[in-house]
């Protein structure tokens, strides 16, 4: 097997090939769309509207090629991202870091939410492998936060700066309801699967975010929220394997730990 960035034995591995990435992703483009800045370049440059699915796709699979893939095919996907982030006027290093430090927490924080076992250790050491993801699309090492606190001192520093700006309750909406291929929408239970998943992802996103959204917290709703995504983290581990690993990667089985 060629030589990647991230080794089965990494903590990244055990994140990124569960079946949480499935809520975990879509919290991530929910988390990301707060910068207004960030999600201006977006819907400016971008067909995001016209292809929403199709950029869902593109995001999982870049994410699985730094993960699973060789070094080679990661710098080479990642010097395509860094055009595309140019091209969309994105590539300033607070909107970069931003993106980075959104998709890190919601991954972190959906896969330990929906029952993987991850010591306090090993999430400080899933944030500081992920500086590698952030080194490959052009943020400056030193700038990215490496441990879980370094990350929340970074999220309490930047928040003045977030809103949900019309442009992210559009694309929020997109991201719930995306246009899907007729082939998909009718041939197959992925409608109703894609309803209820964007429905937990939104509510797990963290609690600042929601009020951003407007969206309420109700009493108890986090204890309910961790419940069902426990229940939908189960419930995936029942899907083909072929569906649960990301497309054209044989990622080894990884001992899961819970409980």
């Amino acid at each position: 097997m060629t030589e990647g960035y991230y080794t089965a034995d990494s903590v990244t591995w055990r994140v990124h090939s569960d079946t949480a990435m499935f809520v975990g992703g879509i919290r991530a483009l929910l988390e990301q769309a707060l910068h207004p800045k960030a999600m201006a370049g977006v819907a400016a440059h971008s067909n995001f509207r016209e292809d929403a699915w199709g950029r869902l796709q593109r995001t999982g699979d870049y994410v699985g090629t730094l993960t699973f893939g060789s070094k080679e095919e990661a710098d080479k996907l990642s010097a395509r991202v860094r055009k595309v982030h140019e091209m969309l006027k994105v590539d300033e290093p607070e909107l970069l870091l931003w993106v980075h430090m959104a998709m890190v927490d919601a991954f972190l924080d959906t896969a330990v939410r929906s029952g993987l076992k991850l010591s306090p250790t090993e999430q400080d050491k899933y944030v500081d492998e992920m500086v590698t993801f952030a080194e490959l699309v052009g943020i400056e090492s030193r700038e990215v936060p490496r441990t879980v606190g370094q990350m929340e001192n970074y999220f309490q520093e930047i928040m003045p700066k977030l809103s949900a700006s019309d442009d992210a309750k559009r694309a929020a909406l997109f991201i719930a309801l995306p246009p899907l291929p007729p082939l998909l929408r009718f041939g197959t239970p992925i409608a109703p699967l894609w309803g209820g998943i964007t429905s937990l992802a939104a509510a797990a996103l963290p609690r600042w975010a929601r009020k951003l959204y407007g969206w309420p917290t109700v009493a108890g709703q986090d204890n309910a929220t961790d419940l069902a995504l426990k229940a939908t983290r189960s419930a995936l581990l029942f899907l083909p394997e072929s569906l649960r690993q990301p497309q054209n990667f044989k990622v080894e089985k990884v001992k899961d730990q819970t409980a």
